[in-house]
């Protein structure tokens, strides 16, 4: 189950709920994903989503918390996962992590009560190194143009795209 690295955010695969009006997979409530469970490369269930930690001064998503191990909550090992390292499987609902169970049981990780300092540098990209991944806040912009693509589209402008009817 390889999954190609994409520059920004997490992959998708699958369609999830074909044929609905409403959100997701593209945009999401934070809270519907936590609880969902994560798959390793070889098919594992390595732990389940317990809270997504976000960059405030980038507005990007920086880490999805996996809850790995213990029971009901106790003794569990708590990973700080880079969201690009995932891939949200829409049609199983679950995440997918491109790396052998042995090698996540193996990662750096913490406990509820002593969490790492997530905003240090250093720290996030030794994380990053980790899962292979390129740290978020080093990225570029998408091509065309700004993070959804708008091209040279200026805020405000009349040429903005419509959904509905409504102007964006």
């Amino acid at each position: 189950m390889t999954m190609a690295k994409q520059s920004q955010g997490a992959n998708i695969v699958g369609t999830g709920r074909s044929g609905s009006t409403g959100p997701g997979p593209d945009v999401m409530a934070a809270a519907t994903l936590d609880g969902d469970k994560v798959l390793s490369a070889d098919g594992n269930d390595i732990g389940k989503i317990r809270d997504i930690m976000l960059d405030v001064r980038s507005g990007r998503i920086a880490y999805a918390v996996l809850s790995s191990g213990g029971f009901l909550g106790i003794g569990d090992k708590l990973l700080a996962i880079p969201w690009s390292a995932l891939t949200l499987d829409a049609d199983r609902k679950c995440f997918l992590l491109d790396m052998p169970t042995e090698s996540v049981k193996n990662a750096p990780g913490f406990d509820k009560d002593h969490w790492p300092p997530m905003a240090d540098a250093t720290w996030a990209t030794l994380v990053h190194q980790y899962y292979g991944c390129a740290p978020y806040w080093h990225r570029s912009e998408s091509a065309g143009g700004g993070e959804f693509g708008t091209g040279d589209i200026p805020p405000g402008s009349s040429d903005a795209p419509e959904a509905g009817g409504v102007k964006l």
